[in-house]
């Protein structure tokens, strides 16, 4: 409904005709492309019939631009099953379509003219050794009218209309799930709205812990067991649920949203890689939210390389085992109860097959006394955002661990038993994406509603509502594809390819929804008040951890190529 002071276009049918068949045939061609972006970048890194590290290595920009286009085919082919369900069940409505049809006439554009991995990586066909000839894939009658007729400035208007005009659900468009999850996003939507959204930015600003009375309540709903079998005291429900419970929790605070992604890791190392006796002891606390882990994996100059680990854990005569060693960048690890840390056990190794996994226990610190143990040491990390548990460093000094802690029971076995986590971890990363993104959005429609300029509010400048078009339409990109991962996460099919483009894509997404955001604030954005403030500094993490933007790309592209 028009508003006062608002200048609103006649309703316009955007939409184009026969758009399914359209799209359909959109996504053949795309995935044409693909093949032969695959068939060339192969040429260029593959020796014996085997992938060539150096060559790997030096071709960086060509095999990290097919891992972004075969994202952006992966993408488009959910949105095309998305839309076919709806349009099935009758609800593949006016927003629906636009969404639809601005996707995939923005990144059909993008995959033939130019991909942006980052703001100043725009890669092209040619980087991926493609020729003229092989881009010809492209030049069929459906992607031409799609890439001249999807995206429009009359359709990014007509979708911000309807996005502002008070009928529009709360995630802009249908997501496609069924009744029972969309009853768990209605839930965790009103309680963060109620508990987590009014609070979120002082917590911020103060630099301050999550308030405990926030956790037990999370506990209380089944946050932190949400995955876990019913037989270890969890819900039993899939990933997707998962997903939805991120997303709402993050649309508050990305900080609360991620608390459960703690309890996520350390479950799913244990009932991957414990022993029935760890499994029967550990998985009933962390469910009930009665144990709260931390992950302790990276060291300071390691990064992302994980079999360089240099942490050691000796074993005494006694079958106990002695840590030594320092860490970095563990998150919420002063309140916790369990450590799940990665170390080198196995003598004169200098890769990952010396690792093990354990769970190492320790009584929760506070804000004055971080540290409780003998042999346990660290400090606080200040950082920009995803404040509300804190980051820390971490040192062993003869940190002892009780023998039945190593998870399996078995040495060497944690590199393998952390990998098994990763494709849960970055489907939940990829919902917290989706969550910060849509707060974003929240903010900024909201502001671009209000804020009136020139004697009409900002949404009706054409470039405003261009930026709120494209951040719901990216938003339900994301949405699709990892609604997918966690569909294939659910089957028991391996799903890292697919957890890992979520994860690439929604950390991109995310960040362009706060950066455009803030951008729509104007001056205000830049002020602290400002809650959009928080959400850029939050979306930034996003494409570093869990695996940074560059080496979820060389991890799709391997996989892809090899």
């Amino acid at each position: 409904m028009p508003h006062d002071g608002q200048t609103m276009t006649h309703a316009i049918d955007a939409r184009l005709p026969d758009l399914l068949s359209l799209t359909s045939e959109a996504c053949d061609a795309l995935e044409a492309l693909i093949a032969k972006a695959k068939i060339s970048v192969s040429a260029h890194v593959v020796r014996d019939g085997q992938i060539d590290v150096s060559l790997l290595e030096a071709e960086q920009t060509a095999t990290h631009g097919f891992a972004w286009l075969a994202t952006y085919g992966q993408a488009l082919r959910q949105m095309q099953h998305w839309a076919e369900r709806l349009q099935a069940d009758g609800a593949f409505g006016e927003m629906e379509a636009l969404l639809h049809q601005i996707a995939f006439g923005e990144y059909l554009w993008q995959a033939y003219g130019g991909l942006p991995m980052s703001q100043g990586e725009i890669v092209r066909p040619q980087d991926m050794h493609l020729t003229q000839d092989d881009q010809r894939a492209m030049m069929v009658p459906a992607v031409i009218t799609l890439c001249n007729q999807g995206n429009t400035q009359t359709a990014r208007t007509r979708l911000a209309e309807l996005m502002r005009d008070g009928t529009a659900n709360a995630t802009f468009g249908a997501t496609g799930l069924d009744d029972e999850l969309e009853m768990i996003r209605d839930q965790f939507r009103r309680w963060s709205n109620d508990r987590v959204a009014p609070d979120a930015h002082e917590w911020h600003l103060k630099d301050e812990l999550i308030p405990m009375e926030i956790i037990e309540e999370m506990a209380e709903m089944g946050v932190f067991g949400l995955t876990i079998p019913e037989e270890f005291g969890g819900l039993g429900l899939p990933k997707a649920a998962m997903c939805v419970v991120s997303e709402e929790l993050s649309r508050g605070y990305i900080g609360v949203g991620s608390l459960g992604t703690r309890s996520e890791i350390a479950a799913e190392l244990i009932l991957c890689g414990g022993t029935e006796e760890q499994k029967a002891k550990w998985l009933p606390r962390l469910a009930s939210g009665e144990t709260l882990p931390t992950a302790v994996f990276t060291e300071p100059n390691t990064g992302s390389d994980l079999g360089a680990l240099r942490t050691k854990a000796v074993k005494g005569d006694d079958g106990a085992w002695t840590l030594n060693g320092n860490k970095t960048w563990i998150t919420h690890a002063a309140r916790t109860h369990v450590m799940t840390v990665l170390a080198r056990t196995v003598p004169d190794t200098n890769d990952y097959r010396g690792l093990s996994m354990f769970l190492a226990e320790k009584t929760p610190g506070t804000d004055e006394q971080p540290w409780q143990d003998p042999g346990i040491s660290g400090g606080e990390i200040e950082v920009l955002g995803y404040r509300g548990m804190k980051e820390y460093t971490v040192n062993f000094d003869d940190f002892a661990v009780k023998s039945e802690n190593l998870l399996g029971g078995v040495e060497g076995q944690g590199f393998k038993q952390l990998m098994q986590t990763f494709e849960s971890a970055r489907i939940q990363t990829a919902a917290r994406a989706i969550g910060v993104a849509q707060a974003a959005l929240d903010a900024a429609l909201s502001y671009a509603e209000t804020r009136n300029q020139f004697g009409k509010p900002l949404i009706a400048f054409p470039r405003i509502a261009n930026k709120i078009a494209m951040m719901a339409v990216e938003i339900m990109v994301t949405r699709q594809l990892t609604y997918f991962s966690a569909a294939e996460k659910d089957n028991d099919r391996r799903c890292d390819i697919e957890a890992g483009m979520a994860k690439l894509l929604g950390a991109r997404t995310a960040w362009a929804a706060a950066d455009n955001g803030l951008q729509v604030h104007g001056g205000n954005g830049f002020a602290l008040e400002y809650p959009i403030s928080r959400l850029l500094c939050d979306a930034r993490i996003l494409n570093i951890f869990e695996g940074a933007a560059e080496i979820q790309a060389q991890v799709i592209a391997r996989r892809l190529l090899g």
